[in-house]
């Protein structure tokens, strides 16, 4: 029997794959430190879980709005208002199963057959999958870790044609940890302004995790928002990735879009994760700025780990909880068994050799690097780090 030709537009994502292998390994007995997935290693703070708690006891147990019960609209609104100064009524707010759907829930409303979204690298593994999904066209743009892993004003003007659609990106960034500053959301700002017909979705779900300033949002710039969709959620800033809660914040015509679109998929998210959202967006976020201070902490020691291998070349991220190193000195490599000709040899090796597991830089469009998370305790760093350079060690 057939299946659909629609398996053949996109691929498995990556980082699931890998984390796959690794519980596969650890399931014939393998101690395997997993650097793969993008999760912090901490737990949902208290009150938000209080209020979960309350919810069930209050039988909040129905289906909801699709597009989110009142009250969690209007705290996605007051946490805007309160983090970065903007201005979004509750009709402008559509909570989605976690940042991932509201991307797709974003991209099958704006994008029709062979339009162009323009993503730079490297960018997180999904973002071009999905418009593959949506029948769009990937027009990617390679930055360099020289410039931050920023596109500049002139790289996004170039990459801009009569086809092009959306221009697609994350600050703090998922892999390489870059953070736009305002000054340099304001030069691409100048772009988007002399080609108006040009959406900008903004994924912001990294926001608490930075680490040289305030965080900066492309919303920000009043002209531009009304064709900006920003999306944010829980899961990296409250530990909440398996509660799947995202939303997205956008004008009301594409408000009422990505309902219609949704409400064909999944209908609402949970209610009780939705209550659960309210304490998060409305309360106290000191856990969330503790959790980041522990997250700087790691930042440091494993950038200071990664100086200790030879041939590795890694940008300092800004924000977020990854290292994105070069790995491709060791291209070409090899222990006698296994040769490494590119990044995902690299993984693999490191995989079943140091028991460490990672993703290939080729997933997020960037295919000389490696992608580690550090979102795990001090101990497995330190642990995994010394097995990773034990292994590379044997590389000639």
């Amino acid at each position: 029997m057939a299946l659909s030709s629609f398996l053949n537009r996109f691929e498995e994502p990556a980082t699931l794959k890998m984390a796959q292998m690794g519980r596969d390994l650890s399931a014939k007995g393998i101690e395997v430190i997993n650097l793969s997935l993008g999760e912090p290693d901490f737990d949902t703070p208290q009150h938000i879980k209080d209020a979960a708690i309350k919810a069930i006891n209050e039988n909040y147990s129905h289906y909801t709005p699709v597009a989110g019960y009142l009250d969690a609209r209007q705290a996605a609104c007051t946490k805007l208002k309160r983090d970065n100064n903007l201005d979004y009524t509750a009709d402008q707010i559509v909570y989605s199963t976690g940042a991932k759907q509201c991307l797709l829930n974003a991209l099958l409303a704006i994008v029709d057959d062979g339009e162009e979204v323009v993503i730079p690298t490297p960018y997180w593994v999904t973002y071009s999958e999905q418009v593959k999904i949506a029948r769009g066209e990937v027009v990617l743009v390679r930055t360099t870790a020289e410039n931050g892993f920023k596109i500049t004003p002139a790289e996004l003007e170039a990459a801009i044609t009569s086809k092009t659609k959306a221009f697609m990106f994350s600050s703090p960034c998922n892999p390489s940890g870059a953070v736009y500053s305002k000054e340099e959301l304001a030069g691409l700002a100048e772009v988007f302004r002399k080609y108006p017909d040009v959406y900008i979705i903004s994924d912001e779900i990294y926001e608490y995790i930075n680490f040289v300033g305030a965080h900066e949002s492309i919303a920000q710039f009043e002209d531009l928002k009304d064709r900006i969709i920003l999306i944010n959620g829980l899961s990296k800033g409250f530990a909440m990735t398996g509660w799947r809660v995202g939303f997205t914040a956008s004008n009301t015509e594409l408000a009422k879009a990505m309902i219609k679109i949704q409400g064909q998929f999944t209908s609402a998210t949970n209610s009780v994760a939705q209550k659960a959202a309210v304490a998060a967006f409305t309360g106290d976020i000191s856990s969330s700025k503790a959790m980041t201070a522990e997250f700087a902490k790691r930042r440091t020691r494993v950038l200071e780990l990664i100086k200790e291998i030879p041939g590795l070349k890694c940008f300092a991220p800004e924000g977020a909880f990854y290292v994105f190193p070069d790995v491709s000195s060791y291209f070409g490599k090899s222990d006698g068994t296994t040769m490494i000709k590119n990044a995902e040899d690299m993984t693999l090796y490191l995989l079943n050799t140091a028991h460490v597991s990672s993703v290939d830089g080729a997933a997020f469009g960037e295919p000389l690097c490696v992608r580690f998370s550090f979102a795990a305790s001090m101990e497995n760093i330190e642990k995994a780090w010394k097995q990773v350079k034990e292994a590379l060690a044997n590389l000639s």
